[in-house]
């Protein structure tokens, strides 16, 4: 429910609530007036009682007195109605509040509504139901992000302290074999070149640490914007998975392009590239050896046409629990570094970014040790 339709709900249970109010207080007097009328006509005044001058004046100025007691009792409820907009009001500032301190553990704010301590609901009167359940929703999202956001920046601490362990060893390595080269000047000529391989082998290693770490501080100071321009979306596939071939062969992998011919589509070609380079490297990283990885590209039929591009792979199924999970940043699967597998835990990150930028979507399937990761993009966006 929006904020205005809200608005407007609570504002026509106030106006009715008072105008019930009056039509009863209405009602009520005029049985008061016209029992008292009754009573006092009913009655043989001699003139003597107490009574009697109120009695006649009241008689005499009938009319007068009800509207004038009617007035006054109008302004009573709506000052009654007013004093209970101010705690409404009160009520809601301080709920306001409470929608935005922190609630607590990690654990505690990832809860669902039920599983959450009673004591964090914000509670509001009985009016204000609709609003009560506007801020506790809003109030478990802001929690939700806020703790995201923590194991966001504890994963990311994670790998900067892991990827700065890393380093030691490549760069220890290529110094030892350069100390080996320079002291060892009659090494036969397989030894040197042995030695001179492994030591670039290392450096190179060290370049990909050292890329993960601009790569965390691009993914941190950056804002994306889309400089969109036409491409043949089949020949940026083609091009990307003949640029992979050294990578596929390292790791004994096919791969197999499904794509309808000269697919036109309007995007930023450099982000685009980068999406796809990441789902392949994925797939490359995480898939079994031996095996043949399946790219396919089609244009989509729907309520809105879109292109539909699919990355699949054959290798470790990967947990329902944890399907999601693989989107956010600096997020691993594999918990343990290891030097195959390494990264920062960006790509699939930056490459649903990239995608909603577009206005798309991209999801993944696990299962029988086969892993889909499906992109939709809406071709008229």
């Amino acid at each position: 429910m929006g904020n205005m339709e809200l608005q407007r709900n609570m504002m026509k249970r106030l106006i009715r609530q008072v105008v019930q109010s009056s039509l009863i207080y209405g009602m009520i007097l005029a049985v008061v007036l016209l029992v008292g009328y009754l009573a006092g006509h009913s009655v043989v005044w001699q003139g003597t009682e107490p009574s009697y001058p109120f009695f006649h004046w009241v008689s005499l100025h009938a009319v007068g007195t009800g509207v004038c007691l009617f007035f006054i009792g109008e302004i009573l409820i709506l000052l009654a109605y007013l004093w209970r907009i101010c705690g409404y009001i009160q009520s809601i500032l301080k709920s306001m509040r409470r929608v935005y301190e922190d609630g607590g553990s990690a654990e505690k704010n990832l809860a669902g509504p039920e599983e959450n301590h009673q004591e964090d609901w914000i509670m509001l009167p009985e009016e204000l139901k609709e609003a009560e359940q506007q801020m506790n929703l809003l109030h478990q999202q802001v929690q939700k992000s806020r703790t995201q956001a923590r194991e966001a920046e504890q994963r990311k601490n994670d790998l900067v302290v892991y990827l700065a362990h890393d380093l030691k060893t490549p760069l220890t390595s290529v110094l030892g074999y350069l100390v080996l080269l320079e002291e060892a000047l009659d090494l036969p000529k397989e030894q040197r070149e042995k030695y001179v391989t492994i030591a670039r082998k290392k450096a190179e290693r060290l370049e990909e640490l050292i890329n993960e770490f601009f790569e965390i501080t691009r993914f941190n100071l950056t804002s994306m914007e889309l400089e969109r321009q036409r491409i043949n979306f089949t020949r940026l596939l083609e091009q990307t998975v003949y640029e992979f071939q050294p990578m596929l062969r390292e790791k004994q992998l096919g791969c197999r392009l499904e794509a309808e011919p000269d697919v036109m589509f309007s995007c930023d070609l450099d982000k685009m590239q980068r999406v796809v380079d990441n789902l392949l490297r994925n797939a490359i990283l995480y898939g079994y050896g031996g095996t043949e990885l399946l790219i396919t590209l089609k244009v989509v039929k729907q309520e809105e046409d879109c292109l539909e591009l699919t990355v699949q792979n054959a290798g470790p199924t990967i947990p329902a629990g944890k399907l999601e999970r693989i989107f956010q940043q600096f997020y691993r699967l594999d918990v343990a570094r290891t030097s195959s597998t390494g990264g920062a835990g960006l790509g699939l990150a930056i490459a649903r970014e990239i995608v909603q930028l577009h206005g798309g979507s991209i999801t993944a399937e696990s299962q029988n040790e086969v892993t889909v990761f499906r992109v939709r993009l809406p071709i008229n966006s």
